[in-house]
């Protein structure tokens, strides 16, 4: 997939996930932490970083491109472990619907992420 056509799919999906959150704060509001844009709009972009990388990665040299891959993914999770690391430190209290925000929409755009990359990988073995 190049990167015009990852980046128009990822605004779409992205535009998708919000008016699916918008939808859900409308009928079920403790559902929806709220700091959930300063969430979505961190792993949004930590995502398109990580694809980037792992884009540039398998471009430059195909024969390491896993190495990139994983390197992506593991700078991902590290910066969005630091992410929820930063915020149990300065909130006092226990946040559900923090936790469950944060991992559905990191599990999402992971899921998003691998698949683009996956069809990268699945038009270079042709």
């Amino acid at each position: 997939m190049a990167l015009r056509k990852f980046t128009i799919a990822y605004l779409l999906y992205m535009f998708v996930l919000a008016g699916f959150a918008l939808a859900i704060k409308q009928f079920f509001p403790l559902a929806i932490t709220d700091q959930f844009w300063l969430i979505f709009g961190f792993i949004s972009g930590l995502t398109f970083i990580a694809y980037l990388l792992a884009y540039v990665g398998i471009k430059r040299n195909p024969q390491i491109g896993v190495f990139a891959i994983l390197g992506s993914v593991i700078i991902k999770m590290l910066f969005a472990m630091s992410f929820v690391l930063i915020y149990s430190l300065k909130q006092t209290k226990g946040d559900m619907a923090f936790a469950l925000n944060f991992f559905s929409l990191y599990l999402l755009f992971t899921l998003f992420e691998i698949l683009g990359l996956l069809r990268n990988l699945r038009h270079q073995n042709k």
